[in-house]
């Protein structure tokens, strides 16, 4: 192995490629930065990141961390809370060793410098929707930055970590003979090589961009569960994505979230007659769990909106006193002055957006999935702690605890490649695909947005994933899809064409939103009741027969237990 040389410029640390680490983790958010760090010092670590640090979604939190650390909580609160939320689906030893491992996380936290908000000499903690009690740490209504930018600065002083940016993971690697994970397939400075390695962790967020209106940077195009899945894991609940109320709506704006945390201070969500119209439908009113308060707004919009798929409730932060929105939400101010809204004068126009999703790739209390050698942390996995619904705010926790139990990971020992690989060069264009390939990513989140978005039906499912299917069929004819599944390993590709890395990593991205589409949409066709972030209108009630989990692995499903972590397919057959 080389030995990799400390430098605080993060191009200068993905100049050379090896061709082998003792661990790889792919993705660069807080999950993927802290599970680096917390790897053994000794093990030579390559972190993929698709594009620079500081570009996924653990970098737009801005509510913050949950944490019972306060004497009037406690660690058995913060599990109830959480259950609450998860409707029946929570995994309760998962849910135990979250909340329970939470202060050491947050101790970390601070120890690396992250400066959190205080009150006195005191941690300030705020409120947030179906919180029994505040325990919400924030930095401003920047958290996710400046946890992500303390995390970032630690990784580029380690010299056992090297950053590869700008690359994009094509495949897991798997060992014909053994099933077991050794490394991956890496598109990266206009090449395709083949990276080798004892263990492989998947932390490459969610999956948002495969809806028209979400929260997500454009990198959440679900790479990791796509990778997963094709490579023969089992994937868990993938029907529950979770929709956050609040997303800024104004014509030629992103859908910036605007946090729940604004809420949690005290504004209220007002319809255009000024009329609190989320108690109508929950008795907490604005601070009822996600997936309420979205429905709240979905329906409402539905009955007094001429166009309710492009209509708009408000935020009024009125009730809040001025110098509080100043202290608390800085970012929001400027965002929303941005976008000619002044919120100390008028409310702010929102909606709900795809935001979380709740299942991922099927792990254990270890991060391991059935694949051995392959790990999945934060939005990718699905650990048994969020079930039908995340609480707010858990969300950087469960990437902090569940990254930092991988510093005892067992790993073989990963043996020195002596030969030189073959090395091949071509052309690569495919323009003509890409053209067709493009049109389809254009038109797919539309159509998620509106069959498998806030509300679900089965007619319209199943319309939505025979349109999904066909285009996966039609694109796996394209001659650059047959290429990406004809790249033999060991091989490295180095191309002529300029365009042939971009072409290359528009059709891997577009395959994986189709192929967590078709998942997403089978899974939430299957699952006949309403329950979290599923919400289906030709079955509105939540079913005691369905309080189990959904799992896929290939085109096998079948449920499992409720509260249970065994992965292999053993129970009722779908």
């Amino acid at each position: 192995m080389q030995d990799f040389k400390s430098s605080p410029d993060e191009s200068s640390r993905s100049a050379n490629t090896p061709s082998q680490f003792d661990i790889i983790v792919v993705g660069s958010g807080a999950a993927g930065l802290y599970a680096a760090l917390c790897l053994p010092a000794h093990l030579q670590v390559g972190l993929i990141t698709k594009d620079t640090l500081k570009t996924g979604s653990s970098n737009w939190a801005q509510g913050g961390i949950a944490a019972a650390i306060d004497p009037s909580d406690s660690p058995e609160l913060h599990l109830e809370d959480t259950q609450r939320a998860g409707v029946g689906l929570c995994d309760r030893e998962a849910v135990t060793y979250l909340v329970e491992n939470a202060s050491a996380a947050i101790d970390s936290l601070v120890k690396m410098g992250v400066a959190f908000d205080r009150k006195g000499k005191k941690l300030a903690m705020t409120l947030e929707a179906a919180h029994s009690r505040p325990r919400v740490l924030h930095s401003a209504d920047t958290t996710g930055r400046a946890i992500v930018d303390t995390l970032t600065g630690k990784v580029l002083e380690r010299p056992n970590i090297q950053v590869l940016s700008h690359a994009v993971a094509l495949s897991l690697w798997l060992n014909p003979a053994t099933g077991h994970c050794q490394g991956i397939s890496l598109l990266h400075q206009g090449q395709i090589s083949w990276l080798r390695a004892s263990a492989v962790i998947l932390a490459t967020g969610g999956g948002g961009q495969v809806f028209a209106q979400t929260t997500n940077p454009a990198v959440s195009t679900g790479d990791g569960v796509a990778l997963a899945w094709r490579a023969g894991a089992i994937v868990r609940d993938l029907e529950f994505f979770q929709f956050h109320p609040t997303a800024l709506t104004k014509p030629g704006a992103p859908r910036f979230l605007i946090t729940e945390a604004v809420r949690g201070e005290g504004a209220h969500l007002v319809d255009h007659k000024g009329d609190r119209f989320a108690f109508n439908y929950h008795p907490s009113g604005e601070l009822a769990p996600r997936d309420v308060v979205s429905r709240a707004i979905f329906s409402h919009l539905e009955k007094t909106s001429a166009d309710p798929s492009h209509g708009n409730v408000y935020l009024d932060l009125q009730p809040i006193e001025p110098e509080q929105i100043r202290y608390r939400f800085p970012n929001i101010i400027n965002v929303c002055q941005h976008w000619g809204i002044d919120i100390f004068k008028q409310p702010i126009p929102v909606a709900p957006a795809a935001h979380y999703w709740m299942g991922g790739v099927a792990c254990d209390l270890s991060s391991c999935t059935s694949i051995p050698g392959l790990y999945a942390i934060g939005e990718t996995a699905s650990t048994g702690v969020h079930g039908a619904n995340r609480l707010a705010s858990n969300s950087l926790l469960e990437c902090l605890v569940f990254a930092a139990q991988l510093a005892e990971i067992q790993t073989a020992p990963n043996p020195v490649l002596q030969e030189s690989l073959p090395f091949i060069k071509e052309k690569g264009d495919w323009a003509r695909d890409i053209e067709k390939i493009a049109s389809v990513r254009q038109s797919l989140p539309s159509l998620m947005w509106q069959s498998a978005g806030i509300c679900r039906s089965q007619e319209v499912l199943e319309s939505a994933l025979a349109e999904v299917n066909s285009w996966r069929s039609e694109l796996a004819g394209l001659e650059v899809s047959q290429y990406l599944l004809d790249l033999q390993p060991n091989q490295t590709v180095k191309f002529e064409s300029p365009l042939a890395e971009q072409q290359l990593r528009t059709a891997a991205e577009t395959f994986n939103l189709l192929d967590i589409a078709h998942l997403i949409l089978k899974s939430a066709a299957l699952r006949t009741e309403s329950r979290g972030g599923h919400y289906r209108r030709d079955y509105p009630q939540t079913s005691p027969s369905w309080q189990v989990h959904t799992l896929l692995q290939g085109e096998r499903w079948w449920k499992s237990p409720q509260l249970s972590l065994r992965l292999e397919p053993k129970e009722i057959a779908v």
